[in-house]
């Protein structure tokens, strides 16, 4: 990875360029619902010599967070060579998982060279699709899939989530911080345990309540366990859930307009979540996990573009070439203090001189270490 690190940087400039003037994706003006997100694209090969797709997770393309940011990467790249949605690039958005191999074969029918599958729930369907069309380009997110027409793109979830939890230790005033969980699964995990490691890091004495939703599309979910966990002293939330993610936000501001007195924070996942925390004069939300989804798609379109394509190989992107971030938008709420510390350990995270854990295991070591 290390020997991308400037063309990623590139891309971090010209992606923040394109999305400036362009704005992000949207569901209402990108494609309806269901599998119609691709329908209107046509044959992608009759506008482009070189094409891309991507079919979103449950959470849709319109989530504010995972699928989102993966479309904006998508677009940006299309939009930097002159392409337009369905001429050149498209998307076809699941709304369960039974949508999954029809959107993919769909799209491989339309002859894009290069299809994304949006999260690990697609593991199976890219695994299959790649057997049947051996010619066509995959990639996968956030999962593994052994195929040499399959590009695997993962993430150190686990580093950015620690930068996190600094900042959510140095900002309780309570010495309670939640974690609210999607699926309980080994990526979810990552978050987990790298956001525990990260408040243990600078006081261990902080409690973390941590819940799952099972879920990445159930915002009343979001809402009812941060409602529980807001309602046990905790004044700051860490979520890792996707749209669900959207009830963890509608809480916590919830509470802010009845009691405007009240520091009550959210921190979000996958893009800045700035947004969707602001309330009147008030924004909740104290940073965001950034994980540059948008980069490694736009990253890997390129590649593919270019014949350059990691068909076979598994990409890892991490603080050290800004595959994950720290969003600093909140820069009343987020205090010179906590982002020197952030600053500090992310040096040591780079240096390697902390080893972050990425499952509850080695969590448990970690801090028990402390």
């Amino acid at each position: 990875m290390k020997n991308r690190k400037f063309i990623l940087i590139a891309l971090l400039f010209s992606i923040g360029m394109i999305l400036a003037a362009c704005g992000g994706g949207s569901g209402n003006e990108e494609g309806g619902n269901g599998n119609s997100g691709n329908e209107e694209g046509g044959n992608a090969s009759e506008s482009s010599d070189f094409s891309a797709a991507m079919v979103t997770d449950v959470g849709g393309v319109d989530d504010k967070s995972f699928n989102q940011s993966a479309w904006e990467g998508l677009k940006a790249w299309g939009e930097s060579h002159n392409m337009s949605k369905g001429e050149g690039f498209n998307y076809a958005q699941s709304n369960a998982k039974s949508d999954y191999l029809p959107n993919l074969n769909r799209l491989v029918k339309q002859n894009y060279n290069l299809i994304f599958g949006i999260g690990y729930k697609l593991h199976d369907a890219i695994d299959k699709v790649a057997d049947q069309y051996p010619d066509t380009k995959f990639a996968i997110v956030d999962d593994v899939v052994e195929k040499p027409n399959v590009a695997s793109i993962t993430f150190k979830e686990h580093q950015g989530s620690f930068l996190v939890g600094v900042a959510a230790a140095m900002k309780t005033e309570t010495n309670k911080v939640g974690f609210v969980g999607g699926t309980d699964s080994p990526l979810i995990n990552k978050f987990e345990a790298g956001f525990e490691a990260g408040v243990k890091s600078v006081n261990p004495d902080i409690e973390v309540m941590i819940q799952y939703a099972e879920s990445f599309a159930a915002a009343d979910k979001g809402k009812q366990i941060a409602s529980y966990m807001y309602s046990n002293d905790a004044d700051v939330i860490y979520h890792a859930s996707g749209a669900t993610g959207n009830g963890v936000f509608a809480q916590a501001k919830d509470i802010k307009k009845n009691n405007p007195e009240r520091s009550i924070w959210v921190i979000g996942v996958d893009r800045d979540q700035h947004e969707e925390g602001q309330i009147g004069d008030h924004n909740v939300t104290l940073t965001s996990m950034v994980k540059r989804v948008d980069v490694a798609v736009e990253d890997v379109a390129n590649q593919a573009m270019e014949g350059e394509f990691p068909g076979g190989e598994v990409l890892a992107y991490g603080l050290e070439d800004g595959g994950v971030s720290v969003a600093k938008t909140n820069e009343e709420a987020l205090t010179d203090e906590i982002v020197k510390e952030i600053e500090s350990w992310k040096e040591k995270i780079i240096n390697e001189d902390v080893k972050v854990p990425q499952t509850r295991e080695e969590a448990e070591e970690y801090v028990n270490g402390l």
